[in-house]
């Protein structure tokens, strides 16, 4: 398992050997969007794309791409890989359209991995880490913040609650410095965790860095 920091619209990227691509939810810090509508133009169309919903499957159909699918919270298997979709709460005043999480096992790799998405710390979110066990948690946890929505994603508070709901698990924050609405910074997340108790509790990887596991 492979895990890599990209920043949104900095990094000129290889997506050379994809094997698929897996979008958590259609908005424009995740995914590049056009103004006519389509998205992603400068992908692979060839490359298998996983979804979360049939109005966005029906985006990414008209956008070119040739196999698209979604990602089922029974689970949806490629290549020895499962992917289970996770509920996720994507505001916490009203949620700022649907997003997922998606959890991915494989009877290949050691250890399972959960990318939460965008979403904030709920009791949707604490049952699903109950019953899942996830052994690689990946959190977006800028806190970024609109007016209408309240916050989007998880702050220090959301990454203590994960860290405490699974205490055996590498906690990963990731979505760092990427968007202006973001309230936290790699640098003042990592002192609020030192705060709360949690220093080298979490990894958050620098843009471009990869970590193996």
């Amino acid at each position: 398992m492979k895990i890599k920091q990209i920043r949104n619209a900095t990094l000129r990227i290889n997506f050379g050997g994809v094997d698929a691509y897996v979008l958590t939810h259609l908005h424009p810090d995740h995914f590049d969007m056009a103004a006519d509508g389509t998205a992603g133009a400068k992908l692979d169309k060839a490359v298998p794309l996983f979804v979360q919903n049939e109005d966005e499957a029906a985006i990414m159909k008209r956008s070119g791409f040739k196999d698209v699918q979604m990602f089922t919270v029974n689970g949806v298997a490629f290549r020895g890989v499962t992917l289970t979709r996770t509920f996720a709460k994507h505001g916490t005043k009203t949620p700022c359209g649907p997003a997922s999480g998606v959890f991915f096992t494989s009877p290949a790799e050691k250890k399972s991995l959960w990318i939460l998405g965008d979403t904030i710390w709920c009791d949707e979110t604490a049952e699903a880490m109950s019953a899942l066990k996830p052994e690689v948690v990946v959190l977006n946890a800028c806190a970024a913040q609109l007016k209408t929505y309240g916050r989007l994603i998880m702050d220090d508070a959301d990454v203590e609650s994960v860290c405490r709901a699974a205490p055996n698990a590498t906690v990963i924050a990731s979505h760092m410095d990427t968007v202006a609405h973001a309230s936290l910074t790699r640098k003042t997340l990592r002192a609020a965790l030192e705060r709360r108790g949690l220093a080298g509790r979490v990894l958050m990887p620098d843009d471009g860095e990869e970590y193996v596991f």
